[in-house]
This record gives C-alpha cells, structure tokens and sequence, in this order.
C-alpha cells in the first residue's frame, strides 16, 4: 500500500488543530466526475490539502451528484456519501477514508496505540497506519503518536507506510507501542530535486541519482563529500591526503577537459557555488556542516545537466538541507563523536643497523663515508606521527512557532592529524525558516549558513624527509666524526644556530661571523621534527552561503507559479606563515607574511512555471526563467625575512630584506535565459527539452547555446504488462544535450589585450624613472567555449515491490574544442605556454546501481546496495598543438631535479594525462635490467623518440557495496569500494633507487639518505632520465578498500517519566579505512593525480558516537 497525495505539494507534513475556514466556492463543471478530479479542483478552489489511501480509495471512480457549484465542505459531503466514505480534517488537511464497519459476526474489538519514530529516533508526523487487511487506520500527530479504535480482536499486524520509507508489517501489543521507520534511499520518492525545481522520481527522464547521507554507517566524516565515497555510481571520490580538513577532488562520468576544470557544479539550496579555491578552504563545499545535509542529488547525463548550460559539463550536485516543519513542536538533538587515528604502515626503509651494515659494505670502515654515520638507531617516521584524538559536536534546535517552521543548528569540529602539529578545527552555523502565507500560495525560504575553520598546515616535505633521513644520526646533536671535523669549534654555534637540530651542513654565505654553516638545500631533506616544531603554517577561513527563496503560486490562477533565489557564496582566507631563521625553509632570514584570497559570488535567478493538466491523458509542464552571476576575487600576498643582528654589516643588521608586496583583482560575469518543458502522456510517456543561452565575459563571442532533449517509458504501466505484479518498475530513458565549459583557471579577460607591471624584488630594470616593466599578457581573442554532447540510455527496473530495484545507463560523452593550457607554436605568443581550443575528447561507460532489501520481517531488516561503473577515456584530436600526431605533455608533474621530465601527455588514441615513458626490458626470469629500455623507433639510440604512452591514473572500472543489517534496535553496517585497473607511478620508490657510492654519498654529495630495502636487493647503479621515467615504476594499483564497520544501538524512553517523554537516540562504534586488498607496494594505492610522491597518509580511525533527541 502506498500512501499517495494528489496535488504535487501534498507530500508535506500533516498539521494538527482544527482552524476556522471563510467560505469558499468550487465549480466541479459537470454531475459526473471522477474522485480524483473533484478532489483537485476542490484543491485549487481552497487551502485544503486532500490525502488518502490508494488501496482503500478508488480515486478514478465516476460519482455522480445533484450539485456542481458550492461551498467546499457541501460538495465533498455529496462525493463522499455516494462512494460511501468520510473524512477527517486536520488543519488545512483532508483525509478521506472509507467509512468504517463494526464487525458482523460479533467479535470483540480493541484499542491500538503507539508512536512512530525516524532512524534518528525523531517523531515521525503524518504517516499512515493500518490495521493490516483492513480498511481501519490512522493518522500520527504531532508527537508522532496514534490511536486506532474498533480494531477486530482477530487482527495481529499493523501495516505502516510513508513517502520515503520502508513499508512495514509490525505485530500489534496490547501496550503502547513504538515503532522505528527504516527509510528507503533507493525510492527516495517521491520528489527529486533537479534544476530549477523537483519532479517525481517515477517522471524522470535523465539520469539522476538522489540520495541521503547514510546515517547508520558515516565513519570518520569531517566533510559533506565524504558522504558520497562508494555510493553513487558514476560518482568518484578522492581525498587528497590524510591531513585534517584537507580537500577531495570529485568526478563525475571521468572528466571532460584537459585544463579546465573537470569539477562539478554544486547547487547548495538553489545557489550555485564557485568552486575555485581560498586559503584553508580546499574543499568544493566545505563550508557545510555534513549533519545539516537531507539529500544530495546527482545529475549526471546532459539531458539533465544542460538546463545549466556553461556550468553542466562535469555533472551537478544539488545539496538540499534539512528544514523545520509546519506544526512541529520544538525538538533538541545532539549528535557528537570522539574518534581517535594511527597511522596504518610506514614506507620499510632499512633501519640503523642495516644502513652501518650497507655503508661498511660500499665504503669500507676507514672511508670518509663511514665516518659521517652517527652513533643513533632513530625511527624518523615513529617521530613525526602520533595517535591522534579529535571530537565532533552538533545541536540542533528545530519546531514552528506558530506557522514558522525553523531549524537552527550549530557544530563544532576539533580534529587532530596523526602528523604532530597538524590539525584543523572548525565552526558551523545554520538558520533556516521557510513560512508560508496566504493560504500557502506564498513561500519563503530562508537559509544561511557560516563557518569558521583554523587549519594548522605541515610542512609539505616532512614524510619524504623521515622517509629518507639517515636513521643514524640524533635527531638533536651532531653525533659523528664527519660532523665533528666539518664544524670543528662551530659545532656548538652551529647547532644553536638550528635550534638544536642536527642538520646536514654547508659553507654558508650569509656575511656573518656567527653563522658560519647552514643547512645543505641540495639534500632536499631537512630534518622533519625541525619542520614541525621551528615552522608555522596557519590558515584562517570563513564562508559565508546564504539564500532567499521566494515562491508564489499565483491568486485565480495556481497553475502558475512564480519563483525566484538570490544567493550569495561569501568566502575569505588568509595563510600566514611564521618561519623562524633557524627553520630550513628560511634559514637564516626567516620568513613572515601571508596570503589573502577574498571571492564573492552573487546570484539571482527568477524563473515561471506553468502547469496544466488536459483530463488525464494530458500534462504539461513550461518553465522559463533568468540567471545573473557576478564572480569577484582579490588576491594579496607579501612575505618579508630580517637579517640577523649579528650581520658583519651594521647598516644591513637587524633590518627588513627587500620586498614588494603582491597584489591582483579581477571579476566576471554569467548572464543566462533558460527553460523548460515537460509534456506527459497517459502518464508513461514523458518527454522533456530544455535549452539555455549563456553570456560570459570570459570570451569575446560571449554566447552560446545549450539544448537537450529526453524521453522516458514506464513500461510497466502498459496494458500488457499490468498483471505482472511481480514487477514493480520498468522505465526506459533516452536524452541528449550540449553543455558548456569555462570554468577553472581561465584568465577572466584574455580576449582583451592586457599587460602586467613588474613585481618582486628582482623584476625591475632601473634605468630610467622607477625601473618598473609592463611586460603584455597572452592575447587570446579566438577562445571559445569547451562543448560536450552527450547520449544516454537509461533503464529503471523493480521487481516484488521493489525488494529488489536497480538501474542501468550507458553514456557516450564527446568533449569538443578541449581548452587546455598547452605549449605554444614559436612566436605566437608573449609566453610559451597559454589557453587554447586545441581538440577533443571522449568518454564511454555504463553504469548499474542495485539495491536489494534482503529481510524484511518485524525484527530484521537488512538492506544490501552495489553500484559499477566502467568509463573509457580516449582522446580524439589535438589539433593545433601536436605535430603528427606526437604527444603533448602535461606540464602539472615532473619527475627529477634540474631538467628532469614530464610524467605524462596526451595523444590521440589514449587516455588523458597517460603516463610517457620508456618501455622497460626484463630477463628471463622477469626482474628488470638496470637502465635498459627498449628502442622503440629500432633507430638504434635510445632517446625521446622512444618513450611511449602506458597506462593512466584514472580507474576504468569502480564499484562500491554497502550493507544494512537490523535486528531490534541493533544495526550493523560495512561499506567497501573498489578500483579496477588505476595505475600509480611509484616516485617514492624511484627517488630512492640509486646505490651508487658516487651518488649516495661522495666528493660532491656529502650527505646520506635512507633506502628501501627492495633498492638494496636490487643495487641499481644508474640514476639517468631513462632509469627514472621506466614504466618499470608504473604499477597497478588497483585496490578493495574497507571504508567504515558500524555497529549502533537505537534507545527511546530512557529516563521517562510521567512529565516528560524521556531520551531517544543511538550510540555507535565505527571503524574508519579498515583494510586495503592491494598488490601495489606503496603505502596507499590511492592516488588522485597518479604520482606517489609520500603524500600525508590517510589514517585508521575508530569512532565511537552518541545521537540524542530531547
């Protein structure tokens, strides 16, 4: 049984009290109507809402009355006596019922009560309960409580249902019950919010996902993203590292260019958000609470998309939070967790003992190599990590007071990374009130969210520095003969002068006495407890998202709806730095200043929307709106080192170094006209087009046009198949559409030409006046919009009620006109790289998402989801930047010092940012011969000609599981996720491949560095390009990962007594990245841009929280 409403507002909360209502008139036009057509032009002619149960109520039954005209009450008395039903009002609610009937045959009846709760232990108003096999029921009310009279004594279950949640079956007790409603995240019904506005799930036509955050199984989630790993299919996850607040980058379908941006649009409460980043805000919606969310929607083909036009090409993610609710009484509800992490495994380096051995076997004991060891054993990495203990609060405060449903909450986050000195704490605040007026023609919707988060940043080289330090010497003094002989009498002074820190040392010219060594940069490793404890990295930032939504359904006329959202996305950062002079990273100076990245985004969008339905064969839908975007952004910096008091020169002594602070703005604009139209048929064949013309400031030729189209069957609602009751859903979908892209690091006037004035200390030329330079900006008047069209065939299907459900799409997307920040032809232009339309790109997959609720009885309930997705990037044309067809590097990552290389290009026929290498060759017994390459060209030189394309960073294929598993109020859940066929380019390992004495430590080298102990089995001797760039370190890295376990106890009543109702809520244990099945040899298989070069590892984590409602 499915409790239905018929206008499409109905699937609002019931209200309770009676309210005094004026007279009011309705026109039927006819003695002969159906129900469900009497029903809704009594909905239109007055404030009331009508509900009932379609199993029990027949709402296309044909009634005939004497009357057409009158009063509203009159004539719903005259339909429901001749169909023999009642109903009962509640507030501006109507709930039509069959009449009810004592039982003939003379058996007792009883009395059934109870309450209804949500999986947060919530009181849930409005739902619908049955005496099952009967026409008796009733409604909750406010309390979430019901009461069911004349219940036959032969009864023995309740049947419960509600829009959004499992339908259940529950034993009746002669005591009050209480009963828990599970909800259905695959139905979500019935209303999924898509681009400007909502539709019904079953009317969709493109390829949506919609979703809630699981409640149950969170694990360790510190941002809104995190919600979504492994839960959508088509939808990839990836943190950038294991640092406390640190960002993730999320794809949709792969990605779409090769140097804009490949993120999606987030739409938070209507407003569309600016993804590019401020300091400490790395994250796309970081500034929102994750408990604040109720659902994220995900449009992912174009026929979804494009209603977004120049912003749609990477997909949507529509974020929706959570409201108060008309009627509700005030409610509190806490929910907090304490989480404590460790480090999962370190890189297996030798240890002290094993590096004397190693160094004794090269050099021999009377060598000067020898002598430089110390006399430690230390474990650099145990030294820079720690067990780390963070906490997270939350209050929420939500009711009505009278007819303003409010929500009010606030957080706070204090999370510690296992890396000493890291952590990110953060505050959150959220208002919502959504009041509604004049009969609910009028609604508002309020929402403003802050945050406030302090992130305390490492050192970016502090895990490839206790990777790589030699595990010999002390971390706090000079232990060594070498040392000693070096630093003679200074040692003492030079050990003061480094803040009590060994460091590996050199001649230093600093024209100071005192300072007669310094910190030998050419190791590029420093000593990691020196970078965490002399070095200060602080980020302050602080968002701002507020929204105005405004909806009128209009007097006389409420097929016609006006709506209109001004928004503003407000953010600010500022990353200050205090190095002091004995800190590697400014030794000497020091060095103190910040940077400030300010950005405004303003919105407005007005749109109308009218409906009309034409009997019941008929159903239109038109919207047409507006959309104005401003995008601000201002960027300083300055940054300022102090020469020492003790400098040999008094006039330099004690004073500021040279220093020019930096300083930019810059803005642009986003004007839009959209609309669209929906036409539905018998009520399963839908179609749906949308278009939108976007201006942009950010191209000369400033518009552009984006269509689609798509057309939806529900199968199952033909005659043929309408005795299959074992099939629930069958629908059928097939769209198309162009969206746009112009986001991401685009220059925001390129079309005009621009030139920039010097800036640094070193960027003047003092010959005349000022000595200041204005050197031209690349002029590129020709760029253009990147364009992506795509197809999509979609299938919905349910089978036995939907017990088992899924969904099925295939996608060709192709990317034309790339824009991609490329090396340029000889003298065309001011630089050697710039922005350019240089070809296209194509991405084909499919996706399949199933769900399957396995049990289903009074005491169990165990749910299981699984989503796949395979995705083939190819690029097709680069036309303009490559010359017959030769790669194009990508200029983002470079392996080796000085010259070294590029890690990756891109050619037509392979994936984007492909990794370019030399092809490695092998013995017979398949282990790699040293620095030998296969000479691909047959020229017989080995050079650039032979490097090839191999493999690519992004997975084709990924999947993730979650389970749900209830007995009682016991609830057990896992969530796994794999990865398929990503490959990994091992830097950590290459970076530590040479055991040639005349590179480990030598006349020009005097320095150790640890190696791993695969590096010394192996005992390479050769560190040349073609030794680095060996596809020999490109590795499949494809992984099942263990995200979350959950086990949580649901209470209620506890401490109740005859005053108050008592506490309900759940308290849970979770642990975090439980495990990892992989047969990469890195620390983390996990790699968003495909290059391991010892990222901050992602922790283990055990959670254990507390959700209470008072």
């Amino acid at each position: 049984m499915n409790f239905k409403r018929i206008s499409a507002s109905c699937f609002c909360l019931l209200l309770a009290g009676n309210i005094a209502v004026s007279a009011q008139t309705v026109t039927l036009g006819s003695n002969k109507v159906s129900l469900k057509t009497a029903f809704e032009k009594i909905e239109k002619a007055s404030k009331y809402k009508i509900a009932y149960n379609s199993s029990t109520i027949n709402a296309n039954r044909m009634v005939t009355i004497s009357k057409t005209k009158g009063d509203v009450l009159e004539i719903l008395n005259l339909l429901l006596k001749e169909c023999g039903c009642t109903y009962e009002e509640k507030g501006n609610y109507i709930i039509v019922k069959p009449q009810s009937k004592k039982q003939s045959n003379g058996q007792n009846v009883k009395r059934v009560t109870g309450q209804l709760i949500d999986e947060l232990g919530e009181p849930m108003i409005g739902v619908t309960v049955m005496i099952k096999g009967t026409t008796t029921g009733a409604v909750t009310d406010l309390d979430g409580k019901f009461s069911i009279d004349d219940v036959p004594a032969g009864a023995s279950e309740l049947h419960i249902s509600y829009i959004g949640y499992e339908a259940k079956d529950v034993q009746i007790s002669s005591s009050a019950m209480q009963i828990k409603m599970n909800p259905d995240n695959e139905l979500l019904d019935e209303v999924v919010v898509v681009g400007y506005g909502t539709v019904k799930k079953d009317d969709l036509t493109g390829s949506v996902s919609a979703i809630k955050p699981d409640e149950f199984n969170r694990g360790a989630k510190s941002t809104a993203q995190d919600a979504l790993v492994g839960k959508v299919a088509g939808v990839n996850v990836v943190s950038s590292s294991g640092a406390p607040g640190s960002g993730s980058t999320i794809r949709i379908r792969s990605g779409a260019s090769l140097s804009a941006s490949n993120d999606p649009l987030i739409v938070i409460d209507g407003v569309p958000v600016d993804n590019s980043s401020i300091e400490g805000g790395t994250n796309l919606i970081g500034g929102i609470n994750p408990n604040d969310i109720e659902t994220f929607t995900v449009l992912k083909d174009a026929s979804a998309t494009a209603i977004y036009g120049s912003r749609g090409s990477n997909g949507v993610i529509i974020i929706t939070t959570k409201k108060g609710r008309k009627g509700q009484k005030p409610t509190v509800s806490y929910s907090g967790s304490v989480t404590i992490s460790e480090k999962k495994n370190t890189v297996d380096v030798l240890s002290a003992d094993e590096f004397r051995a190693n160094v004794e076997r090269l050099y021999g004991k009377d060598s000067e190599a020898y002598s430089a060891l110390g006399t430690a054993n230390t474990n650099w990495q145990d030294l820079i990590y720690r067990t780390a203990i963070s906490h997270d609060h939350n209050i929420t405060v939500s009711g009505a007071a009278k007819s303003l449903p409010y929500r009010v909450s606030v957080g706070y986050t204090d999370q510690q990374g296992i890396i000493k000195t890291s952590d990110f704490k953060r505050a959150t605040a959220s208002l919502n009130l959504n009041p509604s007026f004049f009969q609910d023609h009028l609604t508002l919707n309020l929402n403003a969210k802050g945050m406030y988060a302090r992130t305390l940043y490492t050192d970016g080289s502090v895990v490839s520095s206790a990777v790589r330090m030699d595990p010999t010497q002390d971390p706090y003094k000079f232990t060594s003969q070498y040392h000693k002989n070096q630093l003679g009498s200074y040692m003492k002074e030079t050990l003061y002068n480094y803040g009590c820190y060994f460091q590996w040392s050199k001649k230093a010219e600093f024209g100071d006495n005192t300072w007669p060594f310094t910190y030998d940069s050419t190791t590029q490793m420093p000593n990691p407890l020196s970078l965490l404890d002399q070095g200060s990295q602080i980020a302050h930032s602080r968002s701002f998202i507020g929204s105005a939504d405004i909806d009128y359904k209009v007097h006389g006329f409420e097929d016609l709806r006006l709506h209109a959202t001004l928004g503003a996305d407000i953010s600010k950062g500022r990353q200050s730095q205090s190095f002091a002079s004995s800190c590697t990273s400014a030794m000497y100076y020091g060095s103190y200043g910040g940077e400030e990245i300010l950005k405004r985004n303003l919105s407005l969008s007005a749109y109308a929307q009218y409906y009309k339905d034409f009997n019941k064969i008929h159903h239109f839908d038109i919207m047409a709106g507006y959309e104005w975007q401003h995008f601000w952004r201002s960027k300083n910096n300055d940054y300022v080192g102090y020469y020492q008091d003790t400098n040999n020169d008094a006039s330099l002594a004690g004073t500021e170094r040279p220093h020019t602070p930096y300083s930019e703005k810059s803005e642009s604009y986003l004007v839009s006209f959209f609309g669209r139209a929906n036409y539905t048929l018998l009520d399963r064949y839908f179609l749906t087009a949308t278009v939108r013309d976007d201006g942009s400031s950010r191209f000369k030729e400033h518009w552009a046009w984006f269509p689609s189209f798509a057309f939806a069957w529900k199968a199952n609602e033909e005659a043929f198949l309408k005795n299959a009751n074992w099939l629930s859903d069958l629908k059928l979908r097939l769209g198309y559409g162009k969206t746009g892209q112009q986001a991401g690091s685009i220059g925001d006037y390129e079309w005009i030409p621009s030139y920039s004035i010097s800036t640094g200390t070193n960027g003047f030329y003092p010959v005349t006046g000022t000595g200041e330079l204005y050197r031209p900006n690349n002029y590129r008047p020709d760029l253009k919009w990147e364009t992506t069209s795509t197809y999509n065939v979609g299938l919905d299907w349910g089978i036995m009620d939907q017990r088992l459900s899924g969904s099925v799409d295939w996608y060709y997307r192709k990317t034309t006109d790339l824009l991609n920040y490329a090396p340029l032809s000889s003298m065309a232009g001011y630089k050697n790289q710039a922005w350019q339309n240089i070809g296209s790109l194509k991405n084909t997959g499919v996706e399949a998402a199933i769900t399957w609720r396995a049990i289903q009885t009074k005491d169990w309930f165990w749910t299981m989801t699984y989503n796949f997705t395979y995705n083939k990037n190819e690029i097709t044309d680069l036309n303009g930047v490559s010359e017959n067809g030769a790669p194009v590097v990508n200029t983002n990552i470079k392996v080796g010092d000085g010259s070294g290389a590029y890690l990756q290009a891109n050619q037509v026929g392979y994936a984007m940012n492909s990794y370019y290498v030399y092809q490695q060759v092998y013995d017979k017994n398949g282990k790699p011969i040293e620095n030998c390459v296969v000479d691909r060209n047959g020229d017989g030189k080995i050079n650039e000609s032979d490097k090839y394309l191999y493999k690519s960073p992004a997975a084709p294929v990924t999947m993730g599981f979650s389970s749900r598993l209830e007995y009682k109020n016991w609830d057990f859940g896992f969530s796994l996720r794999a990865s398929i066929g990503n490959y990994v380019y091992n830097n950590v390992e290459q970076g530590m491949s040479n055991m040639n004495t005349g590179e480990w430590f030598s006349n020009s080298l005097k320095y150790f560095s640890n190696r791993l102990k695969s590096t010394v089995e192996r005992n390479w001797q050769t560190y040349e390009i073609t030794s680095k760039l060996s596809d020999y370190y490109v590795k499949n890295a494809s992984f099942l990962k263990c995200d979350n376990i959950t086990l949580g106890y649901s209470f209620n009543n506890l401490f109740k007594s005859s005053g108050w109702h008592g506490l309900s809520g759940r308290a849970y244990a979770t642990a975090s990245n439980v495990f990892t099945i992989t047969n990469y040899d890195g620390l983390d298989p996990e790699v968003g841009d495909g290059n391991d070069n010892n990222l901050y590892p992602r922790p283990f984590s055990v959670v254990v929280g507390l959700s209470l409602n008072f």
